[in-house]
């Protein structure tokens, strides 16, 4: 009551940002945006009241933002990706905007806490994993800054699924994180573009004898946008987020329904909104391949005729289009970008193929995220016949003059045209969409040194050779405001108090804290809040798996997508020995380990989904074995995501990196782990070869053949059996999971796994790499044994980690591959918490 009687005597600055003036705005929003009352509302209704006064606060940069981007005319960056991965919005936004204290003291003068209203937002499932996180990490940094940016993406209803395990087994359920809605989107019902799909190509002269083409007799789906506002980090710059969702051209067939054939009249509706609503459909089978090219295709075709309307408003030659747009494509998912501008340029704007191509080129860049061959998406050009002729052909043309100019350069060598051409003729002709995207880009990218150089000397070797100084690298990076300041407020407080705040805008700051590592009062601060991330996370453990671990133990912890290359299997492998040698000697002095094992399988992933099931089973047996005790447990945290990642990485003390070298081509799940203070135990691949360099040597842990070694080991004939007879521990680790010691009902269910590290030829090297793993894993425990030098190294290696910020990242590709430049949004200052006597 003393809050309405306040509202009465005074009106406070609706937009202000202090206590009383967001005290009153959640007044204001609770009665005339959800229609409740102090006494009706729930917990969930004042979610959406606090979403609504801090998203209200940002309308005014949002606004102020796109203005200026019209008035500067400023070159903007359109980043295509198929998936954001952006987590909760409220404390991620209350931290960029600096509200987050008086938002606090706002609902706790009313009798709420901030902390318990942000658990009830759902994560955004818009995303899976490293891909989608790395685009989240870069509209949060173009926004903090300055850069004109937009993001472009699907409104997925469902997300990829809901991870349960029961019995052990990773199973699909929904992930509907939209059913209590978005408070942060704005539905832009009037922003709507038809997408195309199927129909025939009719080729025409047009009046000037030049051949022309029609794509008619086509289905159509319409796409509308919704915005999603991202502020900068104490910045007034807020970019947008601009996601599709499919609609159909019509809600339902009347003459259908007054038929009564109501599943008939709905079908046509149905069928074309299926498109935006799940991520990643299972592409296992041929409908699933058909609905994921589809989902493609939909969002750069909207998201292309929503930048070439941007453009025209203000500018009317195609020409200067690479003067200000800049598209960059993150993975092969958004690449037929390229053969789609080349179809609007020409097809409806009535330019001629030589200057389309010029235009196109010159606005596109790419970057790519594997090495795997198997993970470069190609597609079956009889799929482009049906679904998207027009593109057939434009694709067809691309490379027709592309191999042309290859032959040109090196006559005679057809050999090389069939290893460049776009179209793999090898395999069923299939569009090799990674050749169109280095074909059709002014500048293609890796995403760490050692995967920049495996680009130019393995996969795109030919394209290197015949286009030097096209490939370059831009190392990823991580934000520091989610990934510290956010996720890990009591590092961020302990470090500002030492060093000041200047580290959240400029990570190279953090270089003042290695003088503190020989500072035992400062590493004794480091350790407190080490261990209450540790009982943070216990807590979330207890509670999620009802298991109680031991803070004083190792919190070893490897949380990625579950794939063989990432060599979770090798993790397991190592567990079990750990099992063993307590088993056999119950009185030997071991340190204490807790095996955090999250990441989600891909559904149609068989051998993945295996190895969860062997986590579990494993963890079944160790953690209730009265020999081993607290010594060692073993546990799977159920769907990861942003938030979880929130509590595990600041938990985190060890960090496992251990994809078999050449595999991995960045990783930003090491970058996260080291900044809150993990040593990373990993090979020498991805971004762990960059992390050694700057950390040091002596300051992490490295195991494994290098990529040159692997090759070797390969090239001269690697034979996995040898180190099976030759290890008796391995040998003795692979029999019991093979004769079924941790599934007794089911005694061959894991004789796959067994088979793919031996029959099978051990694809990814975890025999070769075992010794070593354990040899380092022996180091590891070691140090361990020694708090204060394993805190020393930990903080060295927060220290270190400022190369390692994605606002580096995005100032090289603004400076070295968008030429783009900041745009500084200025507001009129207002005066804050301003009380009005009401008349």
């Amino acid at each position: 009551m003393a809050m309405k009687s306040t509202m009465r005597s005074f009106k406070y600055d609706y937009m202000g940002l202090d206590a009383e003036s967001i005290k009153y705005s959640l007044a204001n929003r609770l009665e005339y945006s959800v229609g409740k009352d102090l006494y009706t509302a729930t917990d969930r209704d004042w979610l959406n009241v606090t979403s609504y006064v801090v998203r209200d606060r940002l309308m005014e940069r949002w606004m102020e933002t796109m203005r200026s981007y019209y008035k500067e005319d400023a070159k903007r960056v359109y980043y295509l990706s198929l998936e954001f991965l952006i987590g909760r919005t409220l404390g991620n936004s209350l931290l960029n905007m600096g509200i987050h204290d008086a938002c606090h003291q706002a609902l706790r003068d009313i009798g709420l806490n901030l902390e318990e209203i942000r658990e009830l937002e759902p994560d955004a499932a818009l995303g899976n994993g490293g891909l989608g996180r790395l685009a989240a990490c870069f509209l949060d940094s173009m926004a903090t800054m300055n850069i004109p940016a937009y993001g472009y993406g699907i409104r997925y209803e469902y997300g990829m699924f809901t991870q349960r395990v029961e019995n052990g087994r990773q199973v699909e359920h929904p992930e509907n994180w939209l059913r209590y809605g978005n408070p942060w989107e704005f539905p832009r019902s009037e922003v709507l573009y038809p997408v195309k799909f199927h129909g025939r190509v009719v080729e025409y002269p047009d009046e000037s004898g030049q051949r022309r083409y029609h794509w008619v007799e086509t289905d159509e789906v319409m796409a509308m946008a919704y915005d999603t506002p991202i502020p900068g980090y104490k910045t007034n710059t807020t970019n947008n987020m601009r996601l599709w969702s499919a609609k159909a051209t019509r809600d339902f067939d009347l003459k259908y329904f007054n038929e009564g054939n109501y599943i008939k009249a709905l079908e046509e509706k149905n069928e074309s909104e299926n498109l935006s609503k799940v991520l990643y459909p299972d592409d296992t089978t041929a409908m699933g391949r058909e609905l994921r090219l589809k989902q493609q295709y939909f969002f750069v075709s909207a998201s292309l005729q929503d930048i070439l309307r941007r453009f025209r408003k203000s500018h009317f030659h195609f020409d200067k289009l690479p003067d200000k747009v800049a598209i960059q494509l993150n993975d092969t998912h958004p690449v037929l970008a390229i053969p789609e501008l080349m179809r609007l340029l020409m097809d409806i704007h009535g330019l001629e193929w030589k200057r389309a191509w010029d235009i196109t080129v010159r606005t596109f860049s790419y970057t790519n995220h594997t090495l795997l061959p198997e993970a470069l998406e190609t597609w079956p050009a009889k799929l482009f016949e049906d679904m998207l002729p027009r593109h057939l052909q434009i694709i067809y043309e691309i490379n027709h003059h592309f191999l042309k100019d290859v032959m040109h350069q090196f006559p005679g060598n057809m050999d090389l045209l069939r290893r460049m051409s776009i179209i793999d003729e090898d395999n069923g002709k299939r569009i090799r969409m990674a050749h169109l995207a280095v074909v059709g880009s002014h500048k293609v990218n890796g995403v760490a040194a050692l995967h920049t150089h495996l680009m130019k000397t393995t996969i795109f070797a030919d394209f290197h050779r015949f286009y030097p100084g096209k490939i370059v690298n831009k190392t990823n990076g991580i934000t520091p405001r989610r990934w510290l300041h956010h996720a890990n407020q009591a590092l961020t407080e302990l470090i500002s108090s030492r060093i000041g705040e200047d580290w959240t805008t400029n990570l190279d700051e953090l270089r003042k804290l290695a003088p503190l590592a020989d500072d035992p009062v400062f590493r004794s601060q480091f350790q407190a809040v080490k261990r209450a991330n540790k009982e943070r996370l216990a807590v979330m453990i207890k509670k999620t798996l009802g298991v109680t671990v031991n803070v004083d133990s190792m919190f070893d912890i490897h949380i990625k997508r579950i794939h063989e290359y990432k060599r979770q299997l090798l993790n397991v492998l190592h567990v079990i020995t750990l099992y063993n040698r307590i088993r056999a000697n119950p009185s030997a002095h071991v340190v204490p380990r807790t095996v955090i094992f999250a990441g989600k399988a891909a559904p149609g992933y068989a051998m993945a989904k295996l190895i969860i099931k062997l986590i579990n089973d494993v963890a079944d047996i160790i953690n209730n074995d009265p020999a081993v005790g607290d010594r060692l447990k073993v546990l799977f945290i159920p769907n990861y995501n942003v938030s979880t990642a929130e509590t595990l990485i600041p938990a985190s003390e060890l960090s496992q990196q251990i994809s078999t070298a050449g595999t991995e081509a960045s990783g930003t799940g090491n970058m996260k782990l080291a900044l809150n203070g993990a040593l990373t135990i990993g090979t020498l691949d991805g971004a762990n070869v960059e992390i050694r360099e700057e950390v040091g040597e002596d300051n992490i842990f490295i195991f494994g053949l290098t990529t040159h070694q692997a090759e070797e080991l390969r090239r001269n004939g690697y034979n996995p059996w040898d180190y099976y007879h030759g290890n008796h521990e391995l040998k003795q680790v692979l029999d019991m999971i093979g004769t079924g010691y941790f599934s007794p009902n089911e005694p061959a269910l894991y004789q796959p796994v067994i088979d793919a590290l031996t029959h099978h030829g051990d694809h990814y090297l975890l025999l070769a790499d075992y010794a070593s793993y354990i040899a380092c894993q022996e180091r590891v425990a070691e140090l361990y044994a020694d708090p204060q030098e394993w805190t020393r190294k930990a903080i060295l290696n927060v220290a270190h980690m400022g190369k390692f910020s994605s606002d580096r990242t995005i100032r090289e590709y603004a400076e070295e591959i968008w030429q783009v430049n900041p745009v500084k949004i200025t507001l009129e200052p207002r005066e804050e918490g301003k009380k009005v006597k009401q008349k």
